[in-house]
């Protein structure tokens, strides 16, 4: 961020997702982070009610979203179903997917599940960049929980350098732009927004934002 400031919003809520403002080559940016120090950064309900209102801010006013994932998925279990963990992931992807203004994903780390979809990162999601560090994990579950069940050691020695070699297998299967070095990412973000300049928006604040 422009002189390492951020204004994070809704501090205290949600804490797995960080949402904050922040300016980015002199141009207001909106970014939604997983923090994988909160629970890993699994997405509960009210992690996924904070980042669809704030995208829905954002697209409002015509701010370019910036997703950072880092996480293992939706939460699980008899609380979260309880909570309607479904439900609320749900409205997450509908509010992301409907986007007007440019998109830019990063994958730092790991994406799982339904909690990948709801952080822009499926292929063809409308991005303008799709981007990922070297290392990264992806799959529908961890590699350990997929394996776990696997008695050969050799099998799920595979399943793992299958699992750790998802960055570049991915760019291969145009789920991502590019693979970058993480000391790049400032500029590769500021290439993404020069590269959406052309179709940037005005603000619809008018059209109503929803709780």
């Amino acid at each position: 961020m422009d002189g390492g400031e951020v204004l994070v919003r809704q501090r205290g809520f949600g804490d797995s997702i960080v949402t904050a403002l922040g300016f980015l080559g002199g141009r207001s940016v909106a970014f939604v982070a997983n923090d994988p120090s909160v629970r890993a950064g699994t997405i509960d309900s009210d992690a996924a009610d904070k980042a669809a209102h704030f995208l829905q801010v954002a697209d409002a006013f015509g701010l370019p979203c910036v997703f950072l994932a880092d996480n293992p998925g939706v939460a699980a279990g008899s609380a979260a179903e309880r909570s309607g963990i479904l439900r609320h992931a749900a409205r997450l992807y509908a509010v992301q997917r409907r986007l007007r203004v440019p998109k830019l994903h990063v994958t730092l780390r790991k994406a799982f599940g339904f909690g990948s979809s709801v952080m822009a990162m499926n292929p063809f999601d409308g991005q303008t960049v799709s981007l990922a560090f070297p290392s990264i994990t992806l799959g529908a579950l961890p590699a350990a929980s997929d394996a776990s069940a696997i008695d050969d050691p050799e099998e799920r020695a595979r399943i793992a350098r299958e699992q750790a070699a998802a960055s570049l297998t991915g760019a291969a299967g145009l789920a991502y732009d590019d693979v970058i070095d993480p000391r790049d990412l400032r500029n590769a973000l500021l290439s993404g927004l020069e590269l959406a300049s052309a179709r940037a928006s005005v603000p619809r604040a008018e059209e109503g934002i929803g709780p």
